[in-house]
């Protein structure tokens, strides 16, 4: 039985059994991340990444870790790729940071818990209830906009360790697949909103929303094979194993640079992005032990596995980018808007088509004390002034193209990385967010509907999540990371390990490296 927030109402019993767990499961997960370093020969350095503090306010270096892989000799790709990195290490982080990941999910919990018993927002408007006789082609609709948005998800982030211009018939399926999902999003919206009004006339429009993902699965479906010939991957991970590390190490530095803006961005802002930085981390200690297992799996000469456990901390790494990139984003626009916030004030109460009602709502930015949101501040700038005049009206116009931008980014940051949770609902909005900002004929009215779009995007994955639960976070002894890998769509879930690694294709190919 499921309460009205969508949790589980015998979860609140289990608070301190899921906390022995992660304890139980962070410290097996330390000793397994470690045990390279004592039962392999020296052979493989990498460099180890710097670790990132949890708590958002400082960050600190770990020390250099020297460590190992087994005593089969390396691969030439490998050892070349050894030799150019110079100074490595093995993968393996140190205990701290283990530890770490072990504080970030308790944290992560009790704050959830603590949000959902105390949110204020408002909830997701509801869709249009289905008519009569829609309500089966509405779910098959759901579900194929789903898996389709995933798979074009998973085939992109794949893609991205494919150097231009290869890949090139691989790039081009993900731009038709996109293109057909853009689409399908757009005539789902509208089915959702009651058009058309006709029964008949709506059931053959969500068909065509099916037929739509079917062929957007379809054209990355046809272009899997080749894009495994052209990595090369089941014949040794070499080259890329190599460049997985080398974006790991990278990522991991700018993770601990990402730590300290989220302590300014709080400080000078008020504004809390601790998340973003809680998944990188989340995904940055999976990613360890999944590279760490690729070399493993490469050294004894299991290729297949070896390119399994690559693509899963490929995965990985991607979504860690993702979050870094997030906070990176973030704090630019923030900055970008507290400059623009005296500016856009002064237009708006200078502009004499300001209307009266405004001015309490201007007063009150005014006079808002620090720290405070500037993007927030923008936004009920902008909403006050709807129909700005002419003189005043490029300002202001530029501030509600900066807020509906920031919501969008933030939205599609969200929902990227707990993929494995979120609807079709989230995603058609997001969807539509995206469109309304991309449209050609600049109206300050499609950045405000963006704003709104992308706003209740987020709200509608976050209410997602919570009701979502893992079947890989209640149990003592999984890997570090693996239920977030799963969240996040990293792996399909579909196995007692976490399932097969997402992988480019549709759903005739995405899990091609299961296990069985």
């Amino acid at each position: 039985m499921t309460s009205t927030l969508g949790r589980p109402r015998h979860a609140t019993a289990h608070i301190r059994v899921r906390v022995a767990h992660a304890l139980a499961g962070g410290t097996a997960a330390a000793v397994w991340l470690l045990l390279p370093a004592t039962a392999h020969a020296p052979g493989h350095p990498v460099t180890v990444p710097t670790s990132v503090s949890t708590t958002g306010v400082s960050t600190t270096a770990s020390a250099p870790v020297v460590a190992a892989s087994s005593g089969t000799a390396p691969t030439a790709a490998a050892s070349e790729t050894a030799r150019q990195d110079g100074s490595a290490v093995d993968l393996a982080l140190p205990l701290v940071v283990a530890v770490a990941a072990v504080v970030v999910a308790g944290y992560g919990y009790v704050r959830r818990t603590r949000r959902v018993r105390t949110r204020t927002t408002p909830a997701v408007m509801p869709s249009a209830p289905p008519a009569r006789g829609t309500g089966e082609a509405e779910r098959r609709a759901r579900e194929a906009l789903v898996r389709a948005d995933d798979c074009v998800r998973a085939s992109a982030e794949e893609l991205s360790y494919v150097a231009e211009p290869e890949g090139g018939p691989a790039r081009e399926a993900l731009r038709a697949a996109e293109s057909e999902l853009t689409a399908a999003f757009a005539i789902f919206r509208r089915c959702t909103e009651g058009v058309p009004e006709d029964a008949d006339a709506r059931r053959q429009a969500l068909v065509g929303v099916v037929g739509r993902c079917e062929e957007a699965g379809r054209r990355l479906d046809t272009e899997a094979a080749a894009l495994d010939r052209l990595r090369g991957l089941q014949a040794g991970v070499g080259p890329a194993l190599g460049v997985a590390e080398r974006r790991f190490r990278e990522l991991t530095s700018r993770a601990a640079a990402a730590q300290g803006t989220v302590a300014v961005l709080r400080e000078r802002y008020g504004v809390r992005a601790d998340a973003h930085t809680e998944v990188a981390l989340d995904r940055l200690v999976f990613a360890t032990a999944r590279l760490n297992e690729t070399r493993r799996a490469a050294d004894s000469g299991d290729d297949r596995m070896a390119a399994r456990q690559l693509r899963a901390a490929e995965g990985a790494i991607s979504q860690a980018a993702v979050q870094v990139d997030g906070v990176e984003r973030l704090a630019a626009r923030l900055d970008a808007a507290s400059a623009l916030v005296p500016v856009a004030l002064a237009a708006a109460e200078e502009d004499p088509a300001t209307p009266a009602r405004a001015g309490e709502v201007l007063a009150a930015v005014r006079e808002a004390p620090a720290p405070y949101d500037p993007l927030d501040a923008l936004r009920r700038i902008t909403g006050a002034v709807r129909r700005p005049g002419e003189a005043r009206a490029e300002v202001l116009r530029e501030a509600a193209r900066l807020v509906a931008e920031a919501a969008t980014e933030e939205a599609a940051d969200y929902l990227a990385v707990r993929r494995g949770a979120v609807g079709a609902d989230a995603r058609t909005l997001l969807a539509a967010a995206r469109q309304a900002l991309a449209a050609t004929d600049r109206r300050a009215e499609y950045d405000a509907e963006a704003d709104v779009l992308a706003r209740r995007a987020r709200e509608s994955a976050e209410e997602d999540v919570r009701a979502y639960a893992s079947p890989y976070a209640e149990e003592p002894g999984h890997p570090a990371g693996l239920a977030g890998a799963v969240l996040g769509g990293v792996l399909l879930g579909e196995e007692p390990d976490g399932g097969p690694p997402a992988s480019y294709g549709g759903p005739a190919t995405r899990d091609r490296r299961r296990l069985s």
